[in-house]
């Protein structure tokens, strides 16, 4: 069966409700071993500029971020809110699709204070490895070049 639209727009409802309700130490298994994961702007990415705020070569790079940002990143605390759109499916078989998904992360300080922090589009690349869709690649393209510092939860 081909990779489809609700599969990965699954994918995603599920990625950002990880991210959302602060399981990090999950996130790192939505992706292949060997993955991708780039954080740039969409000029950026536009020019074909290959470096980004984030750049990681491997899953275990993911768990290396998540444990820094537990452990070790002293940082205010603060909550995500994905709000993901519909993923636009570019090509698709049974083993790899690649799609764009629009999303827009609202951050919600300690204090309470709420604001917009981030839109743009995941740029994906999807395989299938033991019956499980994976992110082999996935670039965030946010719409801003000005970057908050506070960068610390993944997208």
């Amino acid at each position: 069966m081909m990779i489809d639209l609700l599969q990965i727009a699954a994918f995603n409802a599920t990625y950002a409700q990880t991210i959302d309700s602060d399981a990090l130490e999950q996130w790192p298994t939505f992706f292949t071993a060997d993955c991708r994961y780039r954080v740039t702007n969409i000029e950026n990415e536009a020019a074909g500029l290959p470096a980004g705020l984030i750049w990681v070569d491997s899953r275990d790079m993911l768990y290396d971020r998540i444990t820094a940002m537990r452990e070790a990143n002293v940082y205010e605390q603060q909550r995500y809110r994905h709000l993901v759109g519909l993923p636009i499916v570019k090509s698709a078989d049974r083993a790899n699709a690649v799609a764009e998904t629009p999303f827009l992360v609202v951050r919600t300080m300690h204090t309470g204070e709420t604001t917009v922090f981030a839109t743009g589009t995941y740029r994906d690349r999807f395989v299938v490895e033991d019956s499980k869709l994976l992110l082999a690649e996935r670039v965030v393209a946010c719409d801003s070049s000005v970057t908050d510092t506070l960068l610390v939860i993944p997208f």
